[in-house]
């Protein structure tokens, strides 16, 4: 374990104004709080809070951080407390601690909306300072550099969680070393073998070629001494998951895989950058497509640096990075060089990105509501890789690899995405569904009326874009399930007995935490919350007392004791509607509803008129009515609405194809059900289905009753 003395020093190094007293008092304070517990390899506990304070040395940190590093798991797993640490370190560093401790009890590998509900925590955290993810990432770095103490099955988790979340959010951050660290070792738990036979592949390579770094460099090295130009040149061979993935993305063979060296030129300043870059192209030859300037257009990170791929000696591809010092400095810390020090005063770097700046980048336009699209949201953030695209006018539009011309669209502004109905590209009409490339131009049409289209969310891959498209069609939606809420619950509340007013909606609303009636009759309209559930709300005493189950044989009040009857086909009535029975002869009743077109023959005979009533309670599924739908011609379309009616406790009794064309089927379909309350519950699901065009209740006059 690293002494307090030594990690001093290791401080002092680039901070010779350091707070000594304060580094000793956390130092003996986190030691005495851990004493007495150990890690899973056996170790005391605290040889891991000095670990993680020495690799945020490695970043020149301020004191507050390395202070937070020792203290990160007193709060959770001592006997210490926010109060004392806030008493004796100061409230700066409490804060500090206490966020980096929330973070831990995130279990950000969990399903569904927590793991959405999390991922929210974890940004907000980070939006009070950023300080505390940065302690939360050099802690995944330590864990998994010691991950072998641990389970199989824990390690397998931590590794995954690690690959998923914390390795692209380093990434994200600019910090691309602790990245590909990060990335490695969980590659070695989750597939040692893969790694394993790169490695052995990478020395097979070596002893055939020699050291074809040290060879590079030199031919590098050399060309610049002749231009006279001043620089420091680096070479690597890439991690072997950098390498796995090119294998998986590229779909080749390791032995098919270029540019596995990568090589650094540190420059004294940026006029040197594109110096450098004229003295490589003139004496290699650059590979078509592989040239980005992110000094012209630097990454949101504050990530500047000249890329460009070239074919090297014995025609071997090898990608060069050109960048000055300084933007070395932000290359290698990222978002954390804001807080680097030299010399005992803040490093200021005119290409490190001030946190806040930073932070609403990531996070703006992720709306409040939906845990399940901020989530997604947020990782097509963290996994980014950017192309550069113009406007006419010139304007450069930053965009994520794979962007369409909608997500271009809505970069410029959300009425222009909305409006957009074509795009050109370089001058030529493309198909909104183009991915766009590094320096194209990029023109939108637009026109007068035109909605987003929900087909665009399966093109659209900026979080932005998804978000705009995802509101307008919700607004667009809301005026129709508004109208089918209001009679849903007019029915509900009649069946009951109750009138669904103004009042009645908007103290339901209230109950139920929503803004207003509108909002409570959208939710029942798009079937996210039932009628029953707001008479219920209303009316306590409704859901307390079970209904009384109706007999089938007499369901209807009102039928004199030797009288049968039967529902009319032509109308098919079913309890909770308004009814009346016409008299016949032979046949008994026949029940219609009170709106029925085929009453008009009936008018003059009064006396055959009967007046009925459905019984108040609960009734069976046995009353079959006919829905004629409209619905896509494709795959799968009747299969996924015969399960939206099953979802619905409603069985299917018959079917019956009226058209069929190209791209449309018409069908008669006849489902068996209580009430009016349950058919509106499958006209509301059918009518939500996007390849349903039209359903309605079907009546055929034909019918004899």
């Amino acid at each position: 374990m690293i002494d307090v003395e030594d990690l001093i020093a290791l401080i002092r190094n680039y901070n010779p104004r350091t707070n000594e007293a304060l580094i000793r008092d956390a130092y003996d304070y986190g030691r005495a709080m851990h004493e007495g517990q150990f890690r899973h390899s056996g170790e005391p506990y605290f040889t891991h809070p000095v670990a993680v304070a020495a690799i945020l040395t490695e970043q020149r940190l301020d004191d507050a951080t390395i202070v937070t590093a020792l203290l990160h798991d007193t709060i959770e797993d001592t006997k210490s407390t926010y109060g004392e640490i806030s008493g004796r370190f100061g409230k700066e560093i409490a804060e500090l601690v206490d966020g980096v401790t929330k973070l831990t009890n995130l279990q950000l590998g969990s399903a569904g909306n927590r793991q959405s509900e999390n991922f929210r925590k974890l940004f907000m955290a980070m939006s009070k300072d950023l300080r505390v993810i940065l302690v939360k990432l050099a802690d995944r770095l330590h864990n998994m550099r010691t991950i072998k103490s641990l389970p199989a099955e824990k390690q397998a988790r931590k590794a995954r969680e690690t690959m998923d979340i914390f390795a692209p959010l380093a990434g994200r951050m600019g910090m691309q070393w602790m990245r590909e660290e990060l990335e490695d070792l969980s590659f070695k738990v989750l597939n040692p073998e893969a790694r394993s036979s790169i490695i052995r592949r990478f020395i097979t390579l070596q002893k055939e070629t020699g050291d074809v770094i040290h060879k590079i460099t030199a031919d590098i090295r050399t060309e610049l001494d002749k231009a006279g130009i001043e620089a420091d040149v680096f070479g690597r061979a890439k991690k072997p998951h950098s390498i796995w993935r090119k294998m998986k993305e590229k779909e080749l063979a390791f032995s098919r895989l270029s540019d596995i060296y990568g090589f650094r030129v540190i420059t004294r300043s940026e006029a040197d950058c594109y110096r450098v870059l004229g003295v490589i192209h003139q004496r290699w030859r650059a590979v078509p497509g592989r040239f980005k300037d992110y000094i012209s257009q630097p990454k949101s990170n504050g990530y500047r640096s000249i890329h460009t791929t070239v074919s090297g000696r014995d025609g071997k591809r090898v990608e060069v990075q050109i960048r000055t010092r300084q933007m070395h400095e932000v290359a290698e810390a990222g978002v954390a060089a804001h807080w680097s020090y030299r010399d005992g005063v803040r490093s200021v770097n005119p290409f490190a990105v001030d946190p806040a700046r930073w932070i609403a980048t990531l996070t703006e336009r992720f709306e409040e509501g939906d845990h399940e699209e901020f989530l997604e949201n947020v990782k097509l953030e963290m996994y980014v890789d950017q192309v550069f695209c113009f406007t006419p006018k010139g304007d450069v539009v930053q965009l994520p690899k794979g962007a369409t011309p909608i997500d271009f669209a809505y970069a410029i502004h959300t009425r222009i995405g909305n409006g957009c109905v074509g795009a050109k590209v370089d001058g030529i009409r493309v198909p909104l569904w183009t991915r766009l490339k590094n320096g194209q131009s990029v023109e939108v049409i637009t026109a007068a009326g035109q909605r987003p289209q929900g087909t665009w969310l399966d093109i659209v891959v900026t979080g932005r874009a998804k978000a705009a498209i995802r509101r307008s069609l919700r607004e667009e939606d809301r005026e129709r399930f508004v109208k089918l809420g209001a009679e849903l619950a007019r029915v509900a509340f009649e069946h009951h007995g109750r009138k669904a007013t103004d009042k009645a909606l908007r103290t339901a609303a209230k109950t139920l935490g929503l803004g207003s009636e509108k909002d409570l009759l959208a939710r029942i309209g798009s079937a996210e919350m039932t009628a029953r559930e707001v008479i219920e709300a209303l009316y306590p005493e409704l859901a307390a007392a079970p209904a009384e189950v109706v007999d089938s044989r007499r369901p209807v009040v009102g039928l004199a004791p030797d009288q049968s009857f039967r529902r009319a086909m032509c109308c098919q009535p079913v309890p909770g509607e308004r009814i009346v029975g016409i008299a016949t002869r032979g046949q008994g009743v026949i029940v219609h509803t009170i709106d029925c077109p085929a009453l008009a023959e009936f008018e003059d005979q009064a006396e055959r008129w009967v007046d009925l009533r459905w019984h108040a309670g609960k009734h069976a599924p046995d009353y079959p009515v006919s829905l004629m739908l409209t619905i896509a011609n494709d795959a799968g379309v009747l299969g996924r609405i015969c399960t939206l009616i099953g979802e619905q406790k409603a069985n299917i009794s018959d079917l019956t194809f009226m058209d069929r064309k190209p791209d449309f089927y018409r069908l008669v379909m006849d489902v068996d059900l209580r009430d009016v309350e349950h058919l509106h519950m499958v006209l509301t699901a059918l009518e939500a289905e996007s390849d349903v065009a039209q359903v309605e209740r079907h009546r055929d006059l034909s019918r004899k009753p």
